[in-house]
């Protein structure tokens, strides 16, 4: 099952791009063996075109089909384990591509969180965009660890 972040800015070189790539090789590597990803990143500039346009610019993207998770702080909290069980359940029902979308500094709209299959939130504190992608690509290799049995995940 491919895995597409989708998300508002862009990621300039630096600690943020750096951590990103770094768990990217590393979910790939391990994901690639029980069915996960590639992961990419998509990145839309929409620099003060308002949150309207965000919305277009991650929306015409998602594949009718396309299973379409939103990181928003109304999200659901998951741990961990429960994050990886989902994400192998979705492969195991057949879903093709899964998207995970990062809006700008004012979040997602009405229209995006209709459309979602899925609202996720990495707690109530507020974090930059840049770290948010960080985190979720950490938690996409802690998810494809945990189902290949791998010990970077020691957590119960």
């Amino acid at each position: 099952m491919k895995l597409v972040i989708s998300a508002i800015g862009r990621m300039k070189s630096g600690p943020e791009a750096t951590l990103f790539e770094d768990y990217r090789q590393r979910f790939d590597g391990i994901g690639r063996n029980i069915g996960l990803g590639p992961l990419t990143l998509e990145e839309y500039d929409a620099r003060g075109k308002g949150q309207s346009t965000e919305s277009t610019l991650l929306l015409e993207r998602v594949a009718a089909d396309d299973h379409m998770i939103i990181l928003d702080e109304r999200g659901k909290s998951v741990p961990s384990c429960g994050f990886s069980d989902f994400l192998c359940d979705l492969r195991d029902d057949g879903t093709r591509c899964t998207r995970f979308l990062i809006g700008g500094a004012d979040g997602h709209t009405g229209t995006v969180r209709q459309r979602a299959n899925a609202m996720i939130s990495f707690g109530k504190a507020t974090w930059p965009h840049m770290m948010v992608r960080v985190m979720l690509a950490e938690q996409l290799y802690r998810a494809a660890a945990i189902a290949s049995n791998h010990p970077y995940h020691r957590g119960n």
